[in-house]
């Protein structure tokens, strides 16, 4: 069987500024496709305009320039690419795999997670009434090697976890739109937060409606603040101090377990990636936020005097 190439991409939503938690990403997907031989990509997940600060993209993209993170292809922007979901919703409600669904989420959670209206069953929604689309989910005890968490298997129930689609606002999903651009980009490996972990099964299953391999799947920790948050915009997480992009790297390199010596904090953003891709070891990657949690943007590693 031909061994096809190694595609990854890193995937933020723009709701602010890249911050140290995503740079730890963004630097292990790279390095896992730089080490593969691969490509890397960047795709902007703006699929939200009420949550998007109209600066954020901008920010987002000075921020991987000025650390050395430049991808193999153009930017992809999910906002221009309505059609392609819309055609795939199209092609699930054809084949009964995604439905109508007008219940709230507290309508749900009256019910016990089922749908009283019997959304499922194709019941229509009257025209007045928005609605959501969500996904069929079969019953599946889901099975997949993670390759840095080894042996994982999910139990997804139809109904009760079926994902949203396309939401009443008229905005499409992220279940949606990742796994569409996924294929369609041609990704084969995935290396994300362990935080999208419980999402992998769902993915799976849609993936294979929409007639899809699914990637492999590389979950790394979350980055927690003192308190054991993960950083983000909700933990009011700073954002990355685009003029100190060395220490950012080194630090990130650290935090992904690969021991960067002190001696790099003096070299160029250049030196730090090479370093990086001579040195990396999946395995030394921390299996856990509190293993990987080691190093804070805000205390940098020091050189040694």
């Amino acid at each position: 069987m031909e061994q096809l190439r190694y595609r990854g991409r890193f995937a933020p939503s723009p709701t602010g500024p890249l911050h140290f938690g995503s740079l730890v990403t963004a630097l292990a997907s790279w390095l896992e496709a730089r080490t593969a031989g691969g490509d890397w990509l960047v795709r902007i997940e703006d699929l939200d305009p009420l949550r998007e600060p109209p600066e954020a993209t901008g920010q987002i993209l000075h921020s991987l320039d000025c650390h050395g993170l430049f991808p193999d292809e153009p930017v992809r922007f999910q906002s221009r690419r309505h059609d392609a979901y819309q055609a795939a919703i199209g092609q699930l409600l054809a084949r009964r795999q995604a439905y109508r669904c007008r219940c709230s989420r507290k309508l749900l959670q009256k019910h016990g997670g089922y749908h009283p209206d019997h959304c499922r069953d194709g019941h229509p929604a009257p025209e007045d009434t928005p609605y959501a689309i969500r996904f069929a989910l079969t019953d599946e005890l889901s099975h997949w090697q993670d390759l840095l968490l080894g042996d994982q298997q999910q139990k997804v129930a139809a109904e009760l976890d079926d994902p949203v689609l396309l939401r009443k606002e008229g905005f499409y999903a992220y279940q949606l739109a990742v796994v569409v651009d996924d294929i369609d980009q041609n990704i084969s490996h995935v290396v994300r937060g362990s935080d999208l972990l419980d999402m992998t099964a769902q993915q799976q299953q849609i993936f294979r409606a929409l007639g899809a391999q699914s990637p492999q799947w590389l979950h790394i920790p979350v980055i927690v603040n003192d308190q054991g948050q993960k950083l983000s915009k909700q933990t009011h997480a700073p954002a990355l101090d685009d003029q100190q992009p060395t220490a950012n790297l080194v630090n990130a390199l650290a935090a992904l377990g690969q021991q960067p010596p002190s001696a790099l904090l003096n070299a160029t953003v250049d030196n730090v990636l090479a370093w990086g891709r001579e040195n990396w070891r999946r395995h030394a990657i921390p299996l856990t936020s509190r293993q990987a949690r080691g190093i804070n943007p805000d205390t940098h590693l020091r050189p040694d005097h």
